[in-house]
């Protein structure tokens, strides 16, 4: 899969061909890829798969997961100036792009931790992206969610308008969905996560609730339903994580993590 993703992100930059490398013959080059701003880094395992791919070296002074800061060197080139130049774009728009996923990862990471609280992310991911931007997250300390409809049932708000009773549908969906997979449904109210919780489910979802009604909730749980999960979601951003991490929940997921990641600084320079 890795593979297929690089081949495509390099067609998609190179095309039929470059066309710089019609003027001159190719020569020996090195280049190093040099931090401007701060940040974690990631996608190493990408770049490696489009140096297998290309024959090109790449010496990593950095590694997934890791921070840098302006100046630092992430990474030393060699090959042949023709494919240096040729595969730099692409290089560059993998790593900066899981890099910034994963930089502002690490900092809802580094808010919620002293809180026991698990970083989700969420399938609000580009089309045809998902697997790369999770694995972005991942690196930087959160904790993937579903990757896709088949991995759990979630009932929301949406498919609860559709069933009128959700013990009985609780009770049918264990007799047809795997043994492993498990039923989360998202509550937009207190009493809505009360009948959840009664009806069976695995996990609540507290969504859109402040944070003083998720508190409720987290005492009902406690005191009546200590096995199941509670997440809570909905609009959480950096500036309010804390508030939410402080309620007692199990998980936060947060689209944010991947949409409102701006991109950091990095560079390649040819020695």
């Amino acid at each position: 899969m890795i593979d297929a993703f690089v081949k495509a992100s390099l067609e998609e930059d190179v095309g039929r061909g470059d066309l710089y490398a019609l003027v001159e013959p190719s020569i020996d080059a090195s280049a190093k890829i040099i931090a401007k701003s701060s940040g974690v880094i990631a996608g190493v395992k990408y770049i490696d798969a489009l140096a297998k791919i290309e024959s090109f070296e790449i010496n990593w002074l950095k590694k997934d997961s890791d921070t840098f800061k302006n100046g630092d060197k992430i990474a030393i080139l060699c090959g042949d100036s023709h494919t240096i130049l040729r595969i730099e774009r692409t290089l560059l728009n993998m790593l900066l792009h899981a890099s910034s996923i994963a930089t502002l990862t690490r900092r809802y990471v580094n808010v919620v931790k002293p809180y026991n609280v698990k970083l989700l992310d969420t399938r609000k991911t580009r089309p045809q992206l998902r697997v790369f931007e999770k694995y972005a997250t991942k690196v930087g300390g959160a904790t993937n969610h579903r990757m896709g409809l088949d991995d759990s049932l979630m009932i929301k708000d949406t498919h609860l308008k559709t069933i009128k009773d959700l013990t009985a549908y609780i009770e049918k969906a264990r007799k047809q969905i795997p043994f492993t997979a498990k039923i989360e449904v998202e509550a937009e109210n207190f009493e809505i996560a009360k009948d959840a919780m009664n009806s069976g489910a695995d996990i609540v979802m507290c969504d859109n609730m402040t944070p003083e009604l998720i508190k409720k909730v987290v005492e009902f749980r406690n005191k009546n339903y200590s096995h199941i999960l509670l997440e809570a979601s909905g609009n959480i951003s950096l500036d309010t994580i804390e508030a939410y991490a402080k309620t007692g929940v199990d998980a936060i997921s947060s689209g944010s993590l991947i949409h409102q990641a701006n991109w950091i600084d990095l560079s390649m320079k040819i020695d």
